[in-house]
């Protein structure tokens, strides 16, 4: 779902604001490989003055398969009987909308070669339209996967799919809002899928109970573009999120339509229902993503708990300052170095770190220390956000 909002501030609108914007941003181009010389102002830590703690995300254990899973959209391996169900499904705003009248839930395992992804999709019309690949299949119902497996918010992957198997793989090299854009030619080698509708595709004659879809993701070509990465370990940490695109339907002369506005003489725009809420009608927010923990435990042999991201804070701090610098660049077409200008401060006796902030006309860099002091954590004004190790002094 490439939708984007009227502004990109993660402020929660109300709901007859959220237009979505399906609005292709063209990248713009930067001398991004160039280092910024900036004079850092370091700043004593204050209280924030809005939203004090990162808004609540979604967590899963994804538990190892003893086998490899066959992909035919049943979910009937052993496995997928002992891995758990996520959560159901809530609208992409959270608890400021009200809660999706159909269920979805989703499942995950791994092995040494594959993400395994199931899905359920509670539906009583299974309809599709778009039969060709890297078609924009959001604008049939869909299934969607987000992944970003570093979680510095760029170089992420999305993959849609509708009720007849149809598939769109983007790459993502940074998130719309930031001047990214999606490059659908890229494909995801050895990707296998697959769909089983309970009832039939595209008939208005009977009533259905839904749609599971089934993944395997090869971890090749999802690393292979980050640096220095790999594919998970056990504890490791991966940002993700799923989403569910449903369009409100009438039956028409034996076919499925979408349905109208009279006000407008527009269709109605569609549902957006996911996993972790993102607050904003904006899958491209990939801070807001959840967090799927990778265990070595075989599923259903013993209970993981998840550990605790003891930087989590930290890093929410610094995405506080970089949606206060984007505003204050609205408005006065530059950065500022003061917390005051910005309307926004760290608290100090939360974190214990010292803010730096530099700045140029056109660009800016956040730093704190990471809360073991082994490195300092980065944000800069197209969002990405990193650990820079500490070096070793020279002996």
């Amino acid at each position: 779902m490439n939708g984007l909002r009227a502004t990109d501030d993660v402020e929660r609108p109300t709901r007859n604001v959220q237009r979505k914007r399906r609005v292709w941003m063209v990248m713009r181009r930067g001398c991004w490989g160039l280092a910024l010389a900036l004079a850092a102002v370091t700043i004593p830590c204050q209280p924030l003055n809005r939203l004090a703690a990162q808004p609540p995300q979604r967590s899963y254990i994804c538990y190892r398969t003893p086998a490899p899973i066959t992909i035919d959209g049943r979910l009937d391996d052993p496995a997928w009987r002992a891995a758990p169900w996520s959560e159901r499904f809530v609208d992409i705003l959270g608890d400021t909308a009200p809660a999706p009248p159909l269920e979805t839930r989703v499942k995950l395992l791994w092995d040494d070669d594959y993400l395994y992804v199931a899905a359920e999709l509670e539906e009583p019309h299974v309809w599709s339209a778009l039969t060709e690949r890297d078609a924009t299949i959001y604008q049939d119902d869909d299934f969607e996967i987000f992944i970003d497996p570093d979680g510095d918010t760029h170089q992420y992957y999305e993959i849609e799919i509708n009720a007849l198997g149809t598939i769109w793989d983007l790459f993502l090299v940074k998130p719309y809002r930031d001047g990214g854009r999606a490059i659908s030619a890229w494909d995801i080698r050895n990707l296998r899928s697959a769909v089983d509708v309970d009832g039939s595709v595209n008939d208005p004659s009977d009533r259905d109970d839904g749609w599971t879809v089934e993944f395997a993701i090869p971890w090749q070509p999802l690393v292979e573009i980050q640096a220095g990465k790999h594919p998970p370990r056990d504890g490791e940490r991966w940002r993700v999120n799923f989403s569910r695109v449903d369009w409100d339907v009438a039956i028409e002369d034996g076919r499925y339509r979408k349905t109208v506005d009279p006000s407008t003489g527009r269709v109605h725009e569609e549902h957006n229902w996911v996993w972790s809420p993102q607050g904003a009608v904006n899958m491209h927010m990939p801070e807001m993503w959840g967090v799927v923990q990778f265990s070595d435990t075989i599923a259903g042999s013993a209970l993981v708990e998840l550990t605790e991201d003891p930087d989590a804070r930290i890093r929410w701090v610094l995405r506080e300052v970089y949606y206060a610098e984007r505003r204050f660049f609205r408005q006065h077409r530059r950065y500022t170095d003061e917390p005051a200008r910005l309307g926004i401060a760290p608290d100090a006796e939360a974190l214990g770190r010292v803010l730096a902030i530099a700045v140029t006309p056109t660009q800016f860099e956040a730093r704190l220390p990471s809360s073991n002091d082994a490195g300092t954590w980065r944000i800069r004004q197209d969002g990405r956000v990193w650990l820079e190790p500490l070096r070793a002094a020279p002996r």
